[in-house]
């Protein structure tokens, strides 16, 4: 499972592809192989401001997880606020910023 975190981050399932809105000046298309299945599910506000959870199966262990990771390599997570794409247990280290040196 992905988490997608940041206001305007958006994901769409289509049937073939995944339509992914990650702050690029376009959308982008990532196709989903044959034998995996994605599913998109919008959380409501939570502590994290907007967060949409891709949720990723199929039969094939390795091949979910090479998914999952070209997916979260679109737009890895930002040290300084957080937002991008991350693993729904991956906790993220923010550093602090000008004002904490």
């Amino acid at each position: 499972m992905l988490d997608i975190v940041g206001i305007g981050f958006k994901a769409d399932a289509k049937p073939k592809a995944v339509t992914f809105n990650l702050g690029y000046s376009h959308p982008i298309e990532f196709p989903i192989p044959e034998g995996i299945s994605v599913k998109v599910e919008k959380q409501p506000r939570t502590i994290q401001n907007y967060v949409t959870t891709l949720i990723i199966s199929g039969a094939n262990k390795q091949l979910v997880g090479q998914v999952a990771a070209d997916i979260r390599s679109l737009r890895k997570p930002d040290p300084y606020k957080g937002k991008g794409v991350r693993y729904t247990n991956e906790t993220v280290r923010l550093k602090v910023g000008k004002k904490g040196a």
